[in-house]
């Protein structure tokens, strides 16, 4: 039994990589553009509704005159620089660091702290950041001279990045399961969402569930958050418009998690050591 199930695995581990074989140099790449693809949907459509915007921080949230366009002028620069800086690998560390505090502010600013759906979906986002500076880490660290001596203060610290991004991550599937109305299709698809994440957060099979959870976004992404099916007039265009990206920015995160493993805290990992 345990042969065929490592023939099994050996299997779908070939098939993994002969297809993802074309698109593997620019992975990297494309997960980091996707983790921060919410943000600049953000900035522009700040920039588009800088008057709705301003009026609502005034009216509904009690903003001074005066502060509101300086806080919407620092989350429109901070999102488009920062996020610019992560996908052209530009001091990654602030970059994470600023976009985070954007978050937590826009919270905060916006009287979003308590709704429990966006707060997950935001730590799910938060954790795709994450794995950018995991990402970051490793990749300064083979370049190093001294990549093979003892470096306890960058080298470790990355595992414990990888190891929260994966967690954070997969905390938009219990959002999923609370929200909406329960179908027989919905049970199905958070119980097997459910246990890829499980695979995810321990790092058993990461690669594997990490593409299962892609597949599985990605499907429910365009079925759920068709933004473009709603017309221009109706509310829920925008609402639909943020989950899509915020959704991508996951998707992006699950990428980067299939590019560079699933960390040294892991049972993957760990199972290498025996």
């Amino acid at each position: 039994m345990e042969t065929i199930a490592k023939n099994i695995n050996n299997q779908v581990e070939m098939v993994i990589e002969t297809v993802g074989r074309p698109f593997k140099p620019h992975l990297p790449t494309i997960s980091r553009f996707l983790v921060v693809a919410t943000f600049y949907e953000d900035a522009f459509r700040i920039l588009l509704q800088w008057q709705d915007q301003r009026h609502y921080l005034e009216k509904a949230r009690h903003f001074p005159a005066s502060l509101s366009p300086l806080f919407l002028g620092f989350n429109i620069m901070a999102m488009l620089i920062f996020s610019t800086c992560i996908i052209s690998k530009r001091i990654v560390g602030p970059s994470v660091a600023t976009l985070a505090v954007v978050v937590a502010m826009q919270a905060i600013a916006y009287g979003l702290v308590f709704d429990m759906l966006f707060f997950l979906r935001n730590l799910s986002v938060t954790g795709g950041l994450l794995l950018c500076l995991s990402e970051s880490i490793l990749r300064r660290r083979s370049k190093s001279v001294f990549a093979s001596l003892p470096q306890l203060s960058e080298s470790e610290r990355h595992k414990y990045f990888q190891l929260t991004g994966r967690v954070l991550l997969v905390l938009l599937f219990i959002g999923f399961m609370f929200n909406g109305q329960w179908s027989l299709l919905r049970a199905t698809l958070s119980v097997v969402g459910l246990l890829a994440c499980g695979m995810v957060v321990v790092g058993f099979r990461a690669k594997w569930s990490a593409c299962f959870l892609v597949s599985l976004l990605c499907i429910m992404n365009f079925l759920v958050n068709n933004w473009w099916s709603a017309h221009h007039s109706n509310y829920k265009r925008d609402f639909l418009k943020y989950d899509f990206f915020q959704t991508l920015s996951i998707i992006g995160g699950l990428l980067l998690l299939i590019s560079i493993g699933p960390g040294g805290l892991s049972y993957d990992e760990k199972k290498k050591e025996f």
